[in-house]
């Protein structure tokens, strides 16, 4: 039987990629690592809050293969109008989706395991009194604040906004977190407007710098060599205009990457070609990212038993 072992882990927003994470946190779980704390952008807050209120990787896979992801395009009255009635969703509501089906689903299942608020979330073990009491839960969720032009780490900055951090739904957070500009319908935490935490961080590997006792683990959805040696094509007034976009949106993660430290503790899963909102996935592509997943974070290990020999 495998040993128990602890570690933090991070995990990366990609939208419907994130399978893949599940399939990289599958093989963790099963060479015996218990996942005290977990923190996710987007599609990684998702699994992120599935771990962290105690579901197992075994009924998250079986969880995700029965999900259809065409409902997540949950629109409304206009978008049956097709490309004008979505044009007018968007003015009007500043996203083409609701979000509202993830909302709803995620509370489903959260609700199966106990959990409801990030009270349910609480870290009440004795190591945690060493941790500043806004930072003692299980889970962070990462998104970002427009209006004021910042990250937030939920529920770390829920008194920022003058709120009980334990009275907060996760499902609130979650979705949030997972709000693409345009594609969705931002969140609201009463004037201000909150997005995708992928604007400024999307993979949030520092979050847990703050202990010695175990390490923390990233798992990346994007192989290696993208991940290091991406270049952004400059040809053209509209790929010059995606590539300082890109660069503003990646530069901060990218700058983590540089550091070997952080190379040697993330997971790199090559999620072969899948975009953020293909959600017509079909179950071979779902099995696909799965399998990659898991040989991502087999391969971490062999890797760092070896060093550790």
């Amino acid at each position: 039987m495998a040993k128990d072992l602890q570690c933090d882990v991070v995990l990366e927003g990609g939208g419907v990629k994130g399978v893949g994470l599940v399939g990289a946190l599958d093989v963790l779980s099963q060479a015996g690592y218990k996942f005290q704390r977990v923190a996710g952008t987007s599609a990684g807050s998702i699994v992120g809050a599935l771990i962290a209120a105690g579901m197992p990787t075994s009924q998250i896979i079986s969880t995700m293969q029965k999900l259809d992801y065409e409902k997540f395009k949950d629109g409304d009255a206009l978008d049956k109008f097709g490309w004008p009635g979505e044009g007018l969703s968007l003015l009007l509501t500043k996203g083409i989706y609701k979000g509202q089906y993830l909302h709803s689903w995620l509370t489903d299942q959260l609700a199966s395991l106990g959990v409801r608020t990030f009270a349910d979330l609480r870290l009440t073990e004795p190591w945690a009194q060493a941790l500043p009491p806004e930072k003692r839960y299980k889970l962070v969720v990462v998104t970002s604040d427009i209006s004021r032009g910042r990250l937030v780490r939920l529920p770390w900055d829920y008194a920022e906004y003058g709120l009980n951090p334990d009275e907060q739904l996760v499902a609130d957070a979650v979705r949030a977190s997972m709000s693409i500009p345009y594609f969705y319908q931002p969140a609201r935490l009463g004037s201000r407007y909150l997005v995708d935490g992928a604007i400024l961080s999307n993979f949030p590997i520092d979050s847990f710098d703050d202990t010695n006792d175990w390490p923390t683990f990233g798992i990346k959805l994007s192989a290696r060599e993208s991940a290091l040696m991406k270049i952004n094509p400059v040809t053209n007034p509209v790929n010059f205009t995606t590539a300082i976009f890109d660069t503003m949106m990646e530069a901060h993660d990218r700058m983590h990457l540089d550091d070997p430290k952080t190379l040697a503790r993330t997971m790199f899963v090559d999620t072969l070609g899948v975009k953020t909102t293909d959600f017509g996935i079909k179950p071979a592509q779902q099995k696909a990212l799965l399998e990659s997943g898991r040989a991502a974070a087999m391969k971490f290990l062999q890797t760092k038993q070896k060093t550790e020999q």
